[in-house]
């Protein structure tokens, strides 16, 4: 890991980049919207988002000299998010506002999918405890393999799969489920 002395440089000109300025950008600057996706669906609050990306970029700018493998950049990344994600509960003091403050919620995402599909999976997803919706989430929307999702939560290839069978198990019955009412309700409706 590099001395906490070193901070992050101002441009460099083309040609004048130093080793650690070429390895951080190759291996690093096309797992942005990757990161900031995975941040905001963490978050749930695109400010939060962005001040726990830049701050991972940050710390991994710092540490990149202790990245070895380039292949698994990504994974490393993810795993100095959650860490940093985590960091944040540990010194966040909670705020609060009153319901009559509180104005029109913005508009978190401008292609975010609105259809009745995407609310109902969304819905489901949200019925999954931690342990089985962030490896979903990780290879669904991340595209990370088994072995890239245990690297970033720190658990066993083998635990990661039994999480994503039994999350994809739980997300089948409660679809099915959620769709035998709707049909039920349908029926009483004619």
């Amino acid at each position: 890991m590099l001395s906490g002395k070193e901070s992050p440089a101002a441009p460099v000109p083309v040609g004048m980049a130093s080793p650690k300025h070429k390895k951080f950008e190759v291996l690093l600057q096309g797992l942005l919207d990757d990161l900031y996706r995975y941040a905001y669906w963490k978050c749930r609050d695109r400010e939060q988002a962005e001040e726990l990306v830049q701050e991972t970029y940050l710390r991994a700018w710092k540490a990149i000299a202790s990245l070895r493998d380039a292949g698994a950049a990504k994974s490393w990344l993810f795993t100095i998010f959650r860490r940093e994600y985590a960091r944040q509960f540990e010194r966040k003091r909670v705020e609060m506002q009153d319901v009559e403050d509180i104005g029109e919620l913005p508009n978190a995402n401008a292609t975010y999918d609105t259809s009745t599909e995407a609310f109902v999976l969304r819905r489901a997803l949200a019925t999954l405890s931690d342990d089985y919706r962030e490896p979903l989430v990780l290879q669904v929307l991340g595209g990370f393999s088994c072995d890239e999702i245990a690297e970033v939560l720190e658990i066993s290839t083998s635990a990661v799969m039994t999480r994503l069978f039994r999350a994809r198990k739980q997300m089948r019955e409660w679809l099915s489920e959620d769709e035998s009412k709707s049909q039920k309700l349908n029926g009483a409706r004619t």
